[in-house]
């Protein structure tokens, strides 16, 4: 919801340094799980470089094909002030993602206006080896801010990702837009200037 991301983008930016097709990387990237992979830890970075290899049959630029595979990303300008007030306001406010160290990396190298920066606890799926909907990453994120999961408000625009919150026990809501997510802030007390 911080961050708008396309993995469609990825496999035509990957295929693009491989030399093969966009489908191919997509099969191998994306439908066999290979990414999620990644995103827990299970495989490293180098180890997901030689599998991609391994299954399209080429040596493409390691660093080229990591950068394809970064710029994916693109900012929710809608979110900054919120972010902001939230932020001036005083409220402790933490990112909880899934994602891999690459993209991590990328994202946060001062890219992203206030990523991570303006982020109390970030908890990343590829720090914790697990990732969101599982209860236990919500369970970590939630020691890590030194809080119980009631005391947490937290919007996902992934519905598994909410209810793994809510099973959790935090008070979770489905982001589809910010208008959507301001009124849920208000409803719970929060007040803004917009």
């Amino acid at each position: 919801m911080l961050l708008h991301f396309d993995h469609a983008l990825a496999s035509r930016q990957m295929a693009a340094v491989a030399g093969v097709a966009p489908e191919r990387i997509w099969e191998v990237v994306y439908e066999t799980g290979l990414f999620l992979r990644r995103e827990t830890r299970e495989l490293s970075d180098e180890a997901y470089y030689e599998l991609i290899c391994q299954q399209i049959g080429c040596r493409p630029d390691s660093v080229a094909l990591e950068h394809a595979g970064c710029d994916i990303f693109r900012s929710n300008l809608t979110m900054i002030p919120v972010i902001s007030q939230l932020k001036a306001a005083g409220q402790r406010l933490g990112m909880l993602s899934n994602t891999c160290s690459a993209h991590f990396k990328f994202f946060a190298s001062g890219r992203f206006q206030m990523i991570p920066e303006a982020f109390e606890v970030v908890v990343t799926s590829f720090d914790e080896g697990v990732m969101k909907p599982d209860r236990r990453i919500y369970e970590i994120a939630a020691a890590r801010a030194g809080v119980s999961p009631e005391e947490i408000f937290f919007a996902d625009d992934m519905p598994a990702n909410v209810e793994g919150a809510r099973a959790a026990g935090i008070d979770a809501v489905q982001y589809t837009d910010t208008p959507a997510l301001l009124r849920d802030l208000r409803a719970r007390g929060l007040r803004f200037n917009d």
